[in-house]
């Protein structure tokens, strides 16, 4: 145990238990320890084993973490208990309020000394101001969330859910390839080292699923995906495997696979649904409503949008909020509801009632997309300046995240709004941008690809 008292505080801890119950030194040792051995124990002079401490405890009838920590066993069991309860109420209730009740509890942790419990508390912390939109803040937890865990010796595989969530706040934030970096070089470390914990692979395998996809590397999102997939008959966790199902969605919509990433959403649905985590949940009704859009199903993708979008609005998801808005706005626009898509875009662009705003720091990408559809919409009303406006801004927010995939797209419609506006030089220069982002899918400069696990 590696929080324990030194052997000087022990020993005086067993010397006062011991004359409480009236016990000799020899009734303590009796029959696998000798008197002399308690007596070198009770003056501090040895530090005792875990068997010659779990012997002793049960002599003097109490709890070994008790006898080597001074703390009551059931402190512990009550802190985990009530990280339980704070666990459900972020999935089922309110974000705000479940930061509040892991405060509480890191506080206490941190008064015990308990760091499996601290780091637990941090990891909490962390979903919560993502869930919130507090992505410095979510990165913050989670650094500390290792730190605690990397003091404590705890493996790698414990370490990383606090790893996997501070991949996920730079990649909300737009900055993709240190996004990748961490969960890549993490994924090495366990493949190459022989760790392969089922659900540690499968929530780096998930995760990176995103990223890759808006890097427009798409060939290594395929793999990752197949590799989750294959990994999830292992894994322990069914809220983890219905992420996973969720992201491996993305790649086969990629891939034109439309009915199987369906399938694969209405898994993640129904695992979602059992488990009541209800920002997941939204998440499969924003997913269902981009496929119904890539079918042409416009009617029923702003259905499963509009629903998501007030499921993530009751639970205060402020980013994840302004996110899938941004989504519905697309699909207003192309069902000819532009004057509502544009008033949803300019909110969530600079939103002054939450506080909160899509922007270089939070929600980069679809701070992107916000300002390439609001160029779309004042084209379509010929203000072409105002389009050209909305296109540099959003090209400049893909080129600081890296995101080949949409850049390409981006440059092409600056550039013919340029030509048509007789500017043929500077149409040409936007084309060649593009040209120079529109790699084949699947190559980047990210450099070789993960090991591959023991399948």
């Amino acid at each position: 145990m590696s929080d324990r008292d030194d052997p000087g505080t022990i020993g005086r801890r067993v010397q006062r238990l011991r004359a409480d119950r009236g016990l000799t030194q020899k009734q303590l040792a009796e029959p696998a320890y000798t008197p002399a051995y308690i007596s070198t124990l009770e003056a501090g002079r040895v530090r005792a084993s875990d068997d010659a401490l779990r012997h002793i405890a049960g002599r003097l009838g109490v709890a070994f973490e008790e006898l080597a920590t001074g703390r009551p066993a059931h402190l512990v069991t009550d802190l985990r208990l009530r990280l339980t309860e704070a666990h459900r109420a972020l999935a089922t209730g309110d974000a705000e309020a479940a930061a509040e009740q892991y405060t509480a509890l890191l506080a206490e942790a941190e008064g015990h000394g308990f760091g499996e419990e601290r780091a637990a508390a941090l990891l909490g912390l962390g979903e919560c101001a993502i869930e919130i939109g507090e992505l410095t803040a979510a990165r913050r937890h989670f650094e500390q969330a290792e730190q605690v865990l990397t003091e404590a010796d705890a493996p790698l595989p414990a370490r990383v859910p606090a790893l996997r969530g501070r991949a996920v706040s730079h990649y909300l934030a737009g900055e993709l390839r240190y996004a990748v970096y961490l969960l890549e070089s993490t994924l090495d470390e366990l493949n190459r080292g022989g760790l392969h914990d089922p659900d540690a692979l499968l929530l780096l395998y998930a995760g990176v699923i995103g990223p890759y996809m808006d890097m427009g590397a798409h060939a290594r999102a395929a793999q990752a995906a197949e590799y989750a997939l294959a990994l999830a008959p292992q894994a322990g966790d069914p809220a983890l495997v219905a992420r996973m199902h969720r992201s491996v969605a993305r790649t086969l919509l990629a891939e034109g696979r439309a009915a199987e990433a369906d399938a694969s959403l209405a898994k993640a649905a129904e695992l979602y649904r059992q488990l009541q985590i209800r920002t997941e949940l939204a998440n499969c009704h924003w997913m269902r409503g981009y496929v119904h859009a890539q079918r042409g199903d416009l009617a029923s993708a702003e259905g499963e949008l509009r629903e998501a979008r007030a499921m993530l609005t009751a639970r205060r998801a402020a980013l994840y909020t302004s996110q899938v808005t941004v989504e519905l706005a697309d699909v207003l626009h192309r069902r000819g509801k532009s004057d509502e898509a544009g008033a949803l875009l300019h909110e969530v662009l600079s939103d002054p009632r939450a506080g909160f705003a899509l922007g270089p720091e939070r929600g980069a990408l679809h701070a992107a997309a916000a300002h390439r559809l609001l160029g779309i919409i004042a084209e379509d009303t010929r203000d072409t300046e105002t389009a050209e406006e909305h296109y540099v801004r959003a090209l400049s927010l893909l080129e600081r995240a890296g995101a080949a995939g949409d850049l390409a797209d981006l440059c092409r419609l600056l550039g013919d709004l340029l030509r048509r506006t007789g500017r043929v030089e500077a149409a040409l220069d936007a084309y060649r941008t593009g040209l120079g982002h529109r790699t084949a899918p699947g190559t980047t400069t990210l450099g070789p690809a993960p090991a591959q696990p023991p399948l």
